[in-house]
């Protein structure tokens, strides 16, 4: 009897003394803290430039339709400028002296002439075809202004007026014109007509002393630009 007492009592201490089943949780160790840390930093990186390529992408299609695709854009008349320039962090005075912001012209293609306020016969001829571009582009004209850039003080002649009054007329520092535009070599400044494109970038002349022939070559290759830009570009800033 004491025996099967002691087997009893055996089998009880047993099941008593039995540890407890218990799941420990390891705390993360500082290492893997950092490499997580690391991780969702370049994560939320490439989800940045994704987002600006994704921004960029309908201009970067447009000037690669442009420049790469059609084979006739390999035959352009106008300059390609490389690098680009944007428009300058600078002001302007118009003709009534009030300031004007150059970044504000941000928005629309513009065809830039540049002259003295004593605009000569050379200076006049630049004005009349950088207007004709303008009107011959039919609609796209709505998407394009003129820019008649004056290096100096000189008063502008009164019967040049009528036919300045839809464009952009500045007084800009002589040192930011050249900061800015750049004439091929050989040539000055006021030489050429300047294409700017709507983000600002100054990315085309066209060759100086521009004469009939030139200009119907120029207006294709604004057809062109407008045609490759249809997509991200309107009307309007």
């Amino acid at each position: 009897m004491s025996g099967f007492k002691l087997s009893k009592h055996a089998e009880k201490n047993d099941l008593t003394d039995a540890p407890l089943g218990m799941t420990v949780h390891d705390l993360p160790q500082p290492g893997e803290v950092a490499q997580a840390d690391e991780q969702r930093t370049n994560t939320g990186r490439w989800k940045m430039l994704a987002l600006l390529l994704v921004c960029a992408a309908p201009v970067i299609a447009s000037y690669f339709t442009y420049y790469v695709v059609r084979p006739e854009a390999r035959r352009h008349y106008g300059e390609l400028v490389t690098p680009q320039v944007d428009l300058p962090a600078s002001t302007a005075l118009n003709l009534q002296g009030q300031p004007v912001d150059l970044k504000s012209l941000k928005g629309q293609w513009l065809l830039v002439a540049v002259g003295s306020g004593d605009c000569q016969d050379a200076c006049k001829e630049n004005l009349y075809f950088q207007r004709q571009l303008r009107e011959i582009m039919g609609k796209g004209k709505d998407r394009m202004d003129r820019v008649w850039v004056l290096t100096d003080q000189a008063p502008v002649d009164a019967a040049l007026l009528p036919a300045l009054h839809q464009a952009h007329v500045l007084r800009v520092d002589p040192q930011v014109i050249q900061a800015w535009l750049s004439p091929a070599a050989g040539q000055a400044v006021q030489d050429h007509l300047y294409v700017i494109d709507p983000m600002g970038h100054f990315m085309m002349r066209f060759p100086a002393h521009m004469n009939v022939e030139g200009a119907s070559k120029a207006k294709k290759d604004l057809d062109r630009l407008l045609r490759a830009s249809a997509s991200w570009d309107e009307a309007g800033r």
